[in-house]
Formats: structure tokens, C-alpha cells, sequence
């Protein structure tokens, strides 16, 4: 039988072995996912084809990538279906086309700013556009602020530093927007989600929530978007086995009023229903969401001195329950 995940509206069948892979091949982490108009899903990851490509119902359609990315971690699709590719390991984002065609590059591939310095960039997480075709990046690892791009790659303003005060951050983990063009950062280890207008304006904050890694906003909700969250679980050895912190996925409206849970009552696992470590999602045009898992890298903090296993699973399906 099917395992249910949710309540109310919010309820999904976890679809096992969902992607169809060639023979022989393997995502290993999956950091991010993103779905186009055609509702083909953009699966990128850090296995020997970066770029995995599928149909709606799983059947692979192709890669790309091989060669270009160092270390995938962010992806954001816009309404053209181009995509923009997060890469903290050789510290840019790239535009790129469906085929895999780099259109541009902000940053400089293997030369990362100074560390903590708020010039772009240190090891960058994610990407996301305003109403107006505005990139922002979360800047990341080695930095603490968001930095502000014209659409065509030129460098319009940074905010944020260091720190738990409104407007600082502790590892701005992933970002979005909205159609008013408000802009949430997920302030990992804040444990909080951010949100600012677009020129950097501090507004409100999100709280109540472990280790927020993933966040989405989910299209259609016009004034009052419902957003997506992926929370990581305890990070260290002496709460590993805590119940109620996830990993897991939260369903919230545009004030941070949780809506809906997925998961994680009883921490980490492979079986179906739980999560290892929610780091990208994206949501179908009906509904389905997709959740993209780092689970080798993370598996040590999870599972303390557990061996990683040969095989873990990356990538989920969750459908929607009409």
C-alpha cells in the first residue's frame, strides 16, 4: 500500500523509483530540482552527469553538464524555461538553456571572493528573479548576504552580514520570491526564513522551523502565495535521535503560518514516508512535488559513526492526493 503523507488539501502518495535511469547510472546527491512549462523535471545533482533530464511520468530524456559544473547546489527555472544553475563549488551561476547552453556566467569560475568579504561570491547557494527579470543570489557558505543582479548580469547591490540580528545571516541557504517581488532567504542555521523587499528591506521573519534548506514558492497563489520548506534534522551527535525536527517538509502561507507537515516525526530514513535531507524542491503543474536529497554528504551527521551506505536515495516523488 501506498504511504500518505499530509492532511487536508495538502496530502501526497510517495511514488517510489520514480526515475527511470540509464543502466549503470546513479544521481548521488540530488541538490536541486526544477520543472518546465512542459512539466519536464531538471534534476541536478552530483553524480557523473550533472543535469538529468525526465519526463512528467519518469522516463529519462537526457543529461548534460558533464565537464562544466564542480558542485552542484542551486537551480531556478524562470518563465521562459531558462535555467539558472547555483554552482558553490567553482562559486558562479551560470543561464543556461534548456539544452544546456551557457547564455551567461556571474562570477569567476575557481575564484571565489574573499572570505566573509560580501563580494560576490563565496561558495553561492541558490538563485531567484523578481517580477522584473532581477537575479538574486544567496551568497552562501563563505559569505552572509544577497547579492542583486540586473538581468543582464551586471552588479546592482549586497545586503546582509554575519549574525542573528533582522537582516544578518547564518548560512543563506536558499532563496525566492514572490509575484510582488518579496524576497525570502532561508537563514539555515538562524533556523528562520527572512523576508525583505526587493532592494534588501528588512520585513518580517519566519520562525518556528529546524534548519529550513530548501524553499519554494509555489506558483498561482497570487497575493497570498503558499510557499514549500525543506527542513533538515539535527546536525549534531547529541540530538541525532530528537524526534519532531524533521528532516522534513512544511507547507506555510506568505506570513509563516504552518499549513501542513510532511514527514519527520520520527526523524531520518530510507523507508517511504521519511526523508534523509530535503535540500531542493519543485512543484508540477499539478501539484507534485519533487525533493531533491543530499543524503551521502549529510548521512554522517544523521546517522553518527553509521558507515554512508553504497546506495541512498536521492530523489522523491510526491503526488498529489485529489
Amino acid at each position: 500500500m501506498s504511504v500518505i503523507l499530509g492532511s487536508g488539501e495538502h496530502r501526497y502518495r510517495v511514488v517510489e523509483n520514480w526515475a527511470r535511469l540509464p543502466d549503470g547510472w546513479e544521481f548521488r546527491d540530488v541538490a536541486a530540482v526544477a520543472v518546465d512549462s512542459k512539466d519536464r523535471v531538471y534534476v541536478f545533482n552530483r553524480g557523473q552527469h550533472p543535469m538529468m533530464v525526465f519526463e512528467r511520468d519518469g522516463t529519462f530524456v537526457r543529461s548534460w553538464g558533464e565537464g562544466l559544473f564542480s558542485r552542484a547546489h542551486g537551480i531556478h527555472i524562470d518563465t521562459d524555461d531558462t535555467l539558472y544553475c547555483t554552482d558553490d563549488g567553482d562559486h558562479t551561476v551560470r543561464k543556461i538553456t534548456t539544452e544546456g547552453k551557457v547564455l551567461l556566467t556571474i562570477g569567476v569560475p575557481d575564484q571565489p571572493a574573499p572570505f566573509l568579504s560580501g563580494r560576490p561570491f563565496n561558495r553561492c547557494t541558490h538563485t531567484a528573479l523578481s517580477p522584473k527579470g532581477e537575479i538574486y543570489v544567496s551568497d552562501g557558505y563563505g559569505n552572509s548576504c544577497v547579492h542583486k543582479y540586473a538581468p543582464d548580469g551586471r552588479h546592482l547591490m549586497c545586503w546582509g552580514t554575519t549574525g542573528t540580528d533582522p537582516g544578518q545571516f547564518n548560512i543563506p541557504h536558499n532563496i525566492a520570491t514572490d509575484e510582488d517581488g518579496w524576497v525570502y532567504v532561508a537563514d539555515r542555521e538562524n533556523h528562520r526564513v527572512q523576508v525583505f523587499d526587493g532592494n534588501g528591506k528588512y520585513e518580517m521573519q519566519w520562525n518556528n522551523m529546524h534548519r529550513p534548506c530548501a524553499l519554494y514558492c509555489c506558483a498561482g497563489g497570487g497575493k497570498n502565495p503558499r510557499f514549500i520548506i525543506g527542513e533538515l534534522g539535527p546536525g549534531m551527535p547529541v540530538n541525532s535521535k530528537h524526534t519532531n525536527l524533521g528532516p522534513r517538509l512544511t507547507v506555510v502561507d506568505k506570513k509563516g503560518g504552518v499549513i501542513a507537515r510532511l514527514g519527520g516525526e520520527q526523524g531520518p530514513g530510507e523507508e517511504p514516508g521519511k526523508f534523509l535531507s530535503p535540500h531542493g524542491l519543485a512543484v508540477d503543474s499539478r501539484g507534485d512535488i519533487y525533493v531533491g536529497e543530499v543524503s551521502y554528504t549529510n548521512w554522517p551527521s544523521t546517522h553518527p559513526g553509521v558507515p554512508v551506505p553504497k546506495f541512498l536515495r536521492s530523489l522523491q516523488k510526491l503526488e498529489k492526493v485529489a
